[in-house]
């Protein structure tokens, strides 16, 4: 026997025995903090334009834009260029003889809890033009918020600029360079017909109808009392009494009307809100792969429909020969991956050649849950 048909008949051995093996993992349970987020509770990105300085010639010369942020600069530090402040010829040749200014972005990412005027955050440097960020000093630049109909300044930013990637020093940072100007804050709740409501939101790997409608429910079930509505409401009730205080909008958003005994005290609702213990639900059968660092994730059930998968050195077949067949009950499930892809790393298949069965078996449309390539 050839060491190609041994491989062969091994893998064929692994799924016939897969066929038979039943996925009836047991339920777990989570905190409901570990898989949604309060609306409103999101990073805000501040933006702005800023000038770097001090640069050892690596800044860029006679570029329109950089003389006038230069131009800018001194006018409102008092010296402003040429007699009348206009940039006539005759500033536009002076200020083309700098080498050592570069026109930069500037951005600042404001915590979920919000932040307080003069509280101090990293800043991100990004230059626009220039060679190389290394030993600048940002002079000033002044943050707005994600709205571009807000004019208000929100930060001021200024400081050495720290290069972190020498493969990349057009890019740096400065620690605590940003100033907070006026404070942000990021409520949790909004007020409506005389109610405060705050909205849940499922993280993108867990948001499902079938959690939402399920976290709608055990939240009407633990807080019933609150909300005026018995454990023990009928069937025919349940339906309209989640939907007068806990409404699933969507797959994504659970709205909540936080109850009268918690009116005054909002962040302690939150809290046992965002601590309860639910049943985590089976996660979306998917597979990630990533051909360049050469990893697979499988998450949830995947399983492989009836499919033959030749390449130069292996043959996986699953589910396709007489014996499978005669092996398989009518309520029996397919081979799963993970299964699959255990044994071909026993038999020392390649981890190129894993993701390309993978990527096959998925074109032949016989991959039973997502494939996403990164």
């Amino acid at each position: 026997m050839t060491p190609f048909s041994l491989l062969h008949r091994t893998i064929v051995l692994l799924v016939a025995t897969a066929l038979l093996w039943s996925a009836n993992s047991a339920t777990a349970e989570t905190r409901l903090r570990n898989i949604c987020r309060l609306k409103g509770q999101e990073e805000n990105v501040l933006r702005g334009l800023g000038l770097v300085v001090g640069l050892n010639g690596t800044g860029e010369a006679g570029d329109a834009a950089t003389m006038q942020a230069i131009a800018r600069s001194m006018e409102l530090m008092g010296s402003p260029v040429g007699n009348t402040g206009v940039l006539d010829n005759s500033s536009i040749n002076e200020l083309k003889k700098i080498k050592n200014a570069a026109l930069v972005t500037v951005t600042a990412v404001i915590p979920a809890t919000g932040a307080r005027r003069g509280e101090k955050l990293d800043c991100t440097i990004a230059a626009i033009n220039g060679k190389s960020l290394e030993g600048g000093h940002l002079t000033f630049a002044a943050l707005k918020g994600p709205n571009p109909m807000d004019n208000t300044v929100y930060a001021l930013c200024s400081g050495m600029v720290n290069v972190e990637d020498v493969d990349v020093p057009t890019v740096g940072r400065i620690h605590n360079g940003c100033q907070m100007e006026q404070d942000v804050y990021t409520p949790f709740y909004i007020e409506r017909a005389g109610a405060k409501w705050l909205t849940l939101v499922l993280d993108r790997n867990h948001a499902s109808f079938h959690t939402a409608a399920n976290i709608s429910e055990r939240i009407v079930s633990d807080y019933g009392d609150q909300f005026n509505v018995s454990n023990t409401i009928p069937a025919e009730n349940s339906l309209a009494a989640i939907n007068n205080y806990v409404r699933a909008v969507d797959a994504t958003n659970i709205e909540v009307r936080i109850p009268k005994a918690y009116d005054s005290e909002p962040v302690q609702f939150a809290y046992e809100l965002l601590e309860m213990y639910i049943n985590e639900e089976d996660a979306e059968a998917r597979v990630v792969i990533n051909p360049r660092t050469k990893t697979v994730v499988i998450s949830g059930d995947v399983r492989i429909g009836d499919v033959v998968v030749v390449t130069d050195n292996v043959l996986v077949e699953a589910g396709t020969s007489v014996e499978f067949a005669e092996m398989r009950s009518s309520d029996s499930a397919n081979p799963s991956l993970d299964r699959l892809v255990a044994q071909l790393k026993n038999l020392k298949v390649s981890d190129e050649e894993v993701i390309e069965i993978i990527q096959r078996i998925n074109t032949a449309g016989k991959l039973h849950g997502k494939l996403i390539v990164e």
